[in-house]
């Protein structure tokens, strides 16, 4: 947690503790012949990862008073669908990736069906989660949640961006074209953590607006220093292979507009994102912080 303040190292510890608290009762192994199934979605999910999107869930719904419980499911739901979109990430008719979170990916440490089934059922787990009345009272509440997940990680979020990122090792990229690419593959999702929390607080959509922003500049500062992670990182930190966008022919931006500039850009995008949360007080310093951590991560 390089970088990070004492706060939110706590925060991030807090929430690191809950999520795998609640994958590890999601995820109890059966005693049937689904057991590798089982074994493969707690292999993804449990001991590993930022939790940057569960963070932001709880950090946004605390802005409006939310039950921590209720965060906690929306938050594990979203995780979910990130930890799915990671295993398929890493197949071989994908990235092709061995190692993930500092252990073998899915399809390693099983093969390659298990790996695929495993990311199917976090998909469904996820919405499963979020259309339980457990997650929320209110069933309109439940269904914007839906709403909100499966836009983000669909054609125009996620999976969209994921498909421009297979064409760009075919094609060349302008720096508009990659930061809508990023937008939809990264940003999208960490967007709809900080939505969620709105959502679950019942916030109207005019009240919404600082939020939001803060979340779209997140986004992007977040891929930026991925990407300057990626040619200047260490893998046993990072927990990855890297240096791979380079090899395969990828622009990004680092490649576009250098190192330097790039996380000046970052920079810019950070106080941008602080900037968005001038209405609200000492209750939004855990967002502050995590912005800024953004640019001081070493994975």
């Amino acid at each position: 947690m390089a970088g990070a303040s004492l706060a939110l190292q706590a925060a991030l510890r807090d929430v690191a503790e809950e999520i795998d608290r609640q994958f590890d009762l999601l995820l109890t192994v059966p005693g049937d012949s689904r057991a590798p199934l089982y074994a493969a979605m707690r292999h993804a999910t449990i001991g590993s990862g930022k939790r940057l999107r569960p963070l932001l869930v709880f950090a946004a719904s605390r802005l409006f008073g939310v039950d921590r419980q209720c965060a906690a499911r929306a938050a594990t739901a979203i995780e979910a669908i990130h930890v799915y979109s990671l295993i398929h990430d890493d197949l071989p008719a994908m990235d092709d990736d061995d190692v993930r979170r500092g252990k073998p990916t899915v399809h390693k440490a099983f093969d390659e069906a298990t790996a695929i089934l495993a990311g199917d059922c976090l998909h469904a787990l996820a919405f499963e989660l979020l259309a339980d009345p457990a997650t929320h009272a209110d069933p309109f509440v439940r269904a914007e949640l839906v709403g909100c997940v499966a836009h983000a990680a669909g054609p125009a979020g996620m999976g969209g961006g994921q498909m421009m990122d297979l064409e760009a090792e075919k094609s060349r990229f302008d720096l508009a074209t990659v930061t809508r690419l990023q937008a939809m593959k990264t940003g999208a999702l960490i967007a709809c953590s900080v939505e969620a929390g709105l959502i679950l607080g019942r916030v109207p959509p005019e009240g919404r607006i600082g939020l939001r922003g803060y979340a779209r500049d997140l986004g992007l500062a977040f891929q930026i220093a991925d990407d300057l992670l990626d040619v200047e990182g260490d893998e046993a930190a990072v927990g990855k292979k890297l240096r791979k966008d380079a090899a395969q022919g990828k622009e990004t931006f680092v490649s576009l507009l250098g190192r330097d500039r790039a996380r000046e850009q970052a920079g810019l995008l950070v106080d941008q994102a602080i900037e968005h949360l001038q209405n609200y007080g000492d209750e939004a310093d855990l967002l502050r912080d995590l912005a800024r951590y953004t640019l001081e991560r070493d994975r």
